[in-house]
């Protein structure tokens, strides 16, 4: 996915840590292992977050993630945070 430099508001914290906890779900990552396990920090976690409340494909991620199932879905290239739920795909 190319970077959208574009400025724009960040959206709500709750909004976006949900929509972050179910892209995890849908793809079959295990958020709690992974910090449990120190593959990730809660400052990783938090800047994860950060990264989702400030992605121009929120709205497209809610949509996608309404048709997953549990654990089978591959990260779409559109998540803002790709890389990091590709790397901690178990």
């Amino acid at each position: 996915m190319p970077i959208d430099f574009s400025v724009r508001p960040l959206g709500d914290p709750m909004h976006h840590f949900w929509l972050a906890q179910s892209m995890a779900k849908a793809t079959g990552v295990d958020l709690v292992g992974a910090m449990q396990g120190g593959r990730i920090a809660q400052q990783d976690w938090a800047d994860m977050i950060t990264h989702c409340r400030g992605c121009a494909w929120a709205e497209g991620c809610a949509h996608w993630l309404d048709a997953q199932e549990s654990g089978m879905a591959d990260v779409p290239s559109d998540c803002v945070n790709a890389a990091v739920f590709t790397g901690l795909k178990t």
